[in-house]
C-alpha cells in the first residue's frame, strides 16, 4: 500500500503497538520532519509512546508526565489494567481516548499529545498545547480613550477566555470544529443559548462543515468568504472586532461569533451597515459625548465620499454655484494638468503613501511623512502639477476614511469615491445623480444572512434607528436589537 493511500484511510488503533509505530511514522515523516518526534519509555515491562509535535507543546507538562510513569514503575506493582493505573497517574486535567489513529494524528498536530499503550487498541490523548504567540495588547485600530487594553490574540483558546471572563453565563456556548483537510484549522462558534437565534446558529454551523478546502492559510477572511459569498459587493457583510469587550456586548445583543485559530479578528454575525460605524469609545463616553463623536465620524464618512465627486462637478459646472460659495474652485482656469487628472494622481498617491507606511519600518516612518509633506504638499502644487484646493479635497476624503471604524467600509468608500469622480468626470450632474442612485440600490439589496443591511433606515424601525443617531444611555436600552431575532429580546427589568 502507498503511503498516499495510507493517509486517506481513517486506521482503527492495533494491539501491535510497532504497526501503528510504522504507520505513524509514514504518515507524520518521523525522523524526515525534525519537529514531530517520539518519545519510549517501559511501565510494567510494557513498552508506552509518547508523540508530540515540538514547538505546540508544553514540554515542560510532558517531563512531568514522564516522570509519573516512571515512579509508578519505580515504587508500585502490576495489576490487571495497566491501563487503568497510567490513566491514574496522567496528572492533567483534560484526558481522553480514541480508537482511531487519524483523530490522535490530527489532535497531535494540534498540539496535543497522545500516548499509546503496547497491547492496547486504544490511544490516550493529553491537552498540553502551548501555542506560540504575543500577549493580549490593545488593537491599534480600535484604541479608546478609557477602557479596556487587552485585544484577541493570535491563540483561540487565550480569545474564548478573553470573552468567557466578560461573559460568566453558564448558557455561553463556545462549539470546537476543525475546518482544511490539511490546516485542520480549529473554530470556535459561540452563542449565548437562549438568547441567539437557533436558526442562525443553525445556519453557520452549516455552512462551516460544508467548507471544503485544504488549508484556510488566510483564517477569518477564508472562513467569511465561504460563508457570505460576497461576489462583486465592495461593502463588508460581516464585522471584524479585536476587542473582547466589543465582542461580548455583541454576544449579549444575540449575534454569533466565530473565533478562528491563528487570527487576532473575530467574525460578528450578522452585521449590518450601521454596525460598522460604531465604536467603542462611544460607549466610553458619556452619551452626549457619545452622540457627538457619532456624528463627526458620520461628516467624515460623508466627506470621504462625497466632497470631491462635488467638488469636481462644481468646477466643471461652475453656474451650480451659488453666489454666496462662487470661491469655491481654482481661481486660474489654466491648468497644466486637468483638474480630473489631479484627483486621480491624487488619489493614487495617497493610496500609495497608505501602503508605504504600512510597510515601511517603523524607524523609517518618520522620514517617509516628511517626503510625504514635501513632495505631495508643496513642490508638486509649485511646479504646477496640482493646484492647492486638490490636495486640501483629497486630503479631506482620505481623512474621512480614517475615521471610518472599519477598516473595510473605509476601502469601499474609498473605490466608490473614485466610481463617482469618474462619473462626474464624464457625465457631470447625471453621472453624479446615477452613480448615488446605484449606490443607494445596492445598498438597499445587499444582504447578510438574510438580514437586510441598511436596517433600521430600510426597513424602518424608528426607536433603532433613533438608537443608530443617538448614543442612548444604557440603562434606557431594555431590549435586544429584532434584526438578529433573539429569543429573549428583554436585556433588563423595568426595576
Amino acid at each position: 500500500m502507498s503511503h498516499q493511500d495510507e493517509t486517506k484511510i481513517d486506521h482503527p488503533i492495533s494491539g501491535d503497538i510497532h504497526e501503528n509505530e510504522r504507520i505513524i511514522k509514514k504518515r507524520v515523516g518521523i525522523g524526515t520532519s525534525f519537529d514531530v518526534d517520539v518519545r519510549k519509555i517501559y511501565v510494567f515491562d510494557k513498552e508506552i509512546q509518547f508523540y508530540f509535535v515540538n514547538g505546540l507543546c508544553d514540554i515542560q507538562y510532558i517531563i512531568e508526565l514522564l516522570k509519573e510513569l516512571m515512579f509508578l514503575d519505580a515504587v508500585e506493582r502490576k495489576e490487571s489494567s495497566v491501563k487503568d493505573q497510567i490513566v491514574n497517574r496522567l496528572t492533567h486535567v483534560q484526558v481522553e481516548e480514541t480508537d482511531t489513529l487519524d483523530k490522535a494524528i490530527t489532535q497531535m498536530l494540534s498540539g496535543l499529545i497522545f500516548i499509546l499503550i503496547e497491547g492496547e487498541s486504544e490511544a490516550l490523548i493529553v491537552d498540553v498545547r502551548s501555542y506560540p504567540g504575543r500577549g493580549p495588547e490593545e488593537p491599534d485600530t480600535e484604541k479608546v480613550v478609557r477602557g479596556s487594553r487587552d485585544g484577541y490574540t493570535e491563540n483561540i483558546i487565550e480569545n474564548t477566555a478573553l470573552t468567557r471572563r466578560r461573559i460568566r453565563d453558564e448558557r455561553l456556548r463556545n462549539e470546537i470544529m476543525q475546518v482544511g483537510r490539511r490546516s485542520k484549522t480549529d473554530l470556535s462558534l459561540s452563542y449565548i443559548e437562549g438568547v441567539a437565534d437557533p436558526d442562525l446558529v443553525e445556519i453557520i454551523r452549516k455552512e462551516l462543515e460544508a467548507i471544503d478546502i485544504d488549508g484556510l492559510t488566510m483564517a477569518d477572511k477564508e472562513v467569511e468568504e465561504f460563508i457570505v459569498k460576497q461576489g462583486l459587493n465592495p461593502f463588508p457583510m460581516v464585522r471584524y472586532t479585536e476587542r473582547p469587550d466589543v465582542a461580548a456586548t455583541h454576544l449579549l445583543e444575540g449575534h454569533v461569533i466565530l473565533f478562528v485559530d491563528a487570527s487576532p479578528s473575530v467574525i460578528i454575525f450578522p452585521a449590518t451597515f450601521f454596525h460598522h460605524v460604531q465604536h467603542a469609545e462611544e460607549y466610553r463616553q458619556a452619551p452626549i459625548a457619545g452622540t457627538f463623536f457619532r456624528w463627526v465620524r458620520f461628516s467624515g464618512m460623508l466627506f470621504a465620499l462625497f466632497i470631491l465627486p462635488l467638488w469636481l462637478l462644481l468646477v466643471q459646472q461652475p453656474e451650480l454655484l451659488p453666489e454666496t460659495l462662487e470661491f469655491i474652485g481654482p481661481e486660474d482656469d489654466d491648468f497644466t494638468v486637468p483638474i480630473f487628472l489631479q484627483i486621480i494622481f491624487a488619489e493614487i498617491g495617497i493610496e500609495l503613501l497608505r501602503m508605504a507606511a504600512i510597510h515601511t519600518p517603523s524607524p523609517l516612518a518618520t522620514a517617509l511623512g516628511l517626503v510625504a509633506a514635501l513632495l505631495i504638499g508643496e513642490i508638486a502644487i509649485e511646479v504646477g502639477l496640482f493646484v492647492s484646493e486638490v490636495i486640501l479635497y483629497v486630503a479631506l476624503g482620505a481623512i474621512g476614511m480614517f475615521a471610518t471604524p472599519s477598516y473595510e467600509l473605509g476601502v469601499a468608500l474609498k473605490m466608490l469615491r473614485l466610481a463617482l469622480i469618474i462619473l462626474v468626470a464624464l457625465f457631470n450632474v447625471p453621472g453624479f445623480v446615477i452613480g448615488t442612485t446605484v449606490l443607494f440600490i445596492l445598498l438597499v439589496q445587499s444582504k447578510a444572512l438574510n438580514a437586510p443591511y441598511l436596517w433600521p433606515f430600510l426597513p424602518f424601525y424608528p426607536k433603532a434607528f433613533v438608537d443608530i443617531l443617538i448614543r442612548r444611555a444604557i440603562p434606557i436600552k431594555r431590549k435586544r436589537p429584532s434584526i438578529v431575532h433573539p429569543k429573549n429580546i428583554i436585556r433588563q427589568s423595568n426595576t
